[in-house]
C-alpha cells in the first residue's frame, strides 16, 4: 500500500488566526464551552484525523494584559482535563496535549498521561515543552527564565523518568538523578498502546537531539518546502545515533489552510481576516516570538532591527528573522503575515491548491504529515474537513477509515517493547 500522510487537527478555541475572535462566523466564548471542543473533536474524528492536539501555556502569552485581551488565545480549559472529557465523546481519534518540564514534575506527569491513555483506550499523546516564557516563569516562583541548554537538560531526564514509569523500566532503586529523584512505579497497568505517544517541537540543535532520542512525532514551522526539507533529513539523519530508524519518528510540520471552492473566494476570506488585525495586537505577537520588548520603539513600516539570540524560542525567532530578511518585510507587514499562522506555512487557495502543496511536501520527503491549524474554528476545519480531506483521500494520499484503535495504529508507530 502507498504510504499515507498523517493529519493532526490543532484546536485552539476560536481559532490559530490572531484575530479569530474577531470573526463575524467565529465562536467568541469557544474557550469555555465543552460542546463546541466536541463539535470540533467529533468533525476531526469523522474526517479521519490521526489526533487532535491542545497545546498550553502557564499564563498569558502577552506581557501586556490589554493586548493579551484582543487575541484569539486569551482564555481556555487545561488541556488534559479537556481531553478527559473528549475521550468520552469519541472513540478513535487521538488525544495529544502539552505539558511543561520547567513546570511539572515526572511522577505526577507520567500518571497524568497514562491515566488519559487509559480513559481512552490508548490514544494518548503528551507534547514535551520547556517553556519559552518568562511570564510562566513568575507564575511558579522562579526567578526569571532558566538559559535555554538547562531547560533541556532538565527536559531529558525528565523525559527519561516519564517514559521509564510508562515501560516499567523503575526498579527497586528507582531513579536519582540530577533533577529528580522518583522511588515507586505508577499504580497503573502498562498503555493499551505499550506507552503514550511522544510529541516534541523544539528545532534548535538540542531540540532536535532531544527528539531523535526520545520523540515518536515532531511539530515543526517551516515556510518554504527547502526550509521543511532540511529540517526533515537533518532529523531523521540523527536517529540513527540513538538506536533509532527514521520510520520511528513522524514529523508533522504546522500548516494553516484558507480553502473554499474558489481561489478568489479563498482569498477573500483570507483577507477578510487580516483586515481585523489590529497592528498592536499583531506587534505584541511578534514581540513575543522575538523575545524582545522593545520593538515598539523602531519605526513600523521600517526594518526589523538585527537582533540578539535569545534564551526564549531559538527556533521561532531565526524563522521569523530570516523571512523577515528573505521577503523585505517591514516590522508592520511582518506582524500581519505572522499574526495570520504564528509564523506556520500558510496555504490559501481550492481544495486541489492544497492538496497540490500538501502532495508536494509529502511525497518530496520533506513532511510524514501535517499539523492543521484552521485560522477560524469551527468554519476552516468544517472546510478543511469537507473540501480538502476528500481530495486527499481520491489521490490515495489519506484514509478513509481507521485502520486500528490506538494512537500508535493510525501513525504507524511501533509498540514499545
Amino acid at each position: 500500500m502507498t504510504a499515507q500522510m498523517k493529519l493532526g487537527a490543532f484546536l485552539w478555541a476560536t481559532g490559530h488566526h490572531i484575530a479569530a475572535w474577531r470573526h463575524p462566523k467565529a465562536h467568541v466564548t469557544a474557550g469555555i464551552d465543552i460542546d463546541h471542543y466536541i463539535q470540533l473533536a467529533r468533525t476531526a474524528e469523522a474526517a479521519k484525523f490521526d489526533m487532535i492536539f491542545c497545546e498550553d501555556a502557564a499564563g498569558l502569552r502577552e506581557a501586556d494584559i490589554g493586548i493579551a485581551s484582543q487575541t484569539s488565545r486569551s482564555i481556555g480549559f487545561e488541556p488534559i482535563s479537556l481531553l478527559s472529557a473528549l475521550a468520552v465523546q469519541t472513540s478513535r481519534i487521538g488525544l495529544v496535549s502539552t505539558a511543561s518540564t520547567s513546570y511539572n514534575e515526572p511522577y505526577g506527569l507520567a500518571r497524568t498521561f497514562l491515566s488519559l491513555d487509559q480513559l481512552s483506550g490508548g490514544r494518548a499523546g503528551w507534547n514535551l515543552v520547556t517553556s519559552a516564557s518568562p511570564i510562566e516563569a513568575a507564575n511558579f516562583g522562579a526567578t526569571g527564565l532558566k538559559p535555554h541548554a538547562d531547560r533541556y537538560e532538565r527536559a531529558r531526564e525528565f523525559a527519561e523518568v516519564v517514559t521509564g514509569l510508562w515501560h516499567g523500566k523503575l526498579g527497586a532503586s528507582g531513579h536519582d538523578g540530577q533533577s529528580f529523584s522518583v522511588r515507586d512505579p505508577l499504580d497503573l497497568p502498562r498503555s493499551p498502546q505499550g506507552a503514550p505517544v511522544m510529541v516534541q517541537a523544539g528545532a534548535s540543535d538540542v531540540g532536535r537531539d532531544l527528539a531523535a532520542r526520545t520523540a515518536d512525532v515532531v511539530f515543526t514551522a517551516a515556510q518554504t518546502f527547502e526550509e521543511a526539507k532540511a529540517f526533515y533529513d537533518d532529523l531523521k539523519g540523527r536517529m540513527a545515533a540513538y538506536g533509532r530508524g527514521p520510520d520511528d519518528i513522524k514529523i508533522m510540520p504546522g500548516v494553516a489552510p484558507v480553502v473554499a471552492e474558489t481561489e478568489a473566494e479563498a482569498r477573500e476570506k483570507h483577507e477578510e481576516l487580516q483586515e481585523l488585525i489590529p497592528d498592536d495586537v499583531g506587534l505584541a505577537l511578534l514581540s513575543s516570538y522575538l523575545s524582545i520588548s522593545d520593538l515598539w520603539r523602531y519605526p513600523i513600516d521600517g526594518p526589523l532591527p538585527d537582533l540578539p539570540e535569545s534564551e526564549g524560542m531559538k527556533s521561532r525567532q531565526a524563522l521569523v528573522i530570516e523571512q523577515s530578511r528573505r521577503d523585505g518585510l517591514s516590522i508592520r507587514q511582518l506582524a500581519r503575515h505572522f499574526a495570520g499562522a504564528r509564523g506556520h506555512w500558510r496555504i490559501v487557495g481550492t481544495p486541489a491548491q492544497v492538496a497540490d502543496e500538501l502532495q508536494a511536501r509529502f511525497e518530496g520527503g520533506a513532511a510524514d504529515g501535517f499539523n492543521v491549524m484552521p485560522s477560524y474554528f469551527p468554519g476552516e476545519l468544517d472546510a478543511f474537513a469537507a473540501l480538502v480531506v476528500p481530495e486527499l483521500q481520491r489521490r490515495g494520499l489519506f484514509r478513509r477509515d481507521y485502520e486500528g484503535r490506538t494512537l500508535r495504529d493510525h501513525l504507524d508507530l511501533k509498540r514499545p517493547a
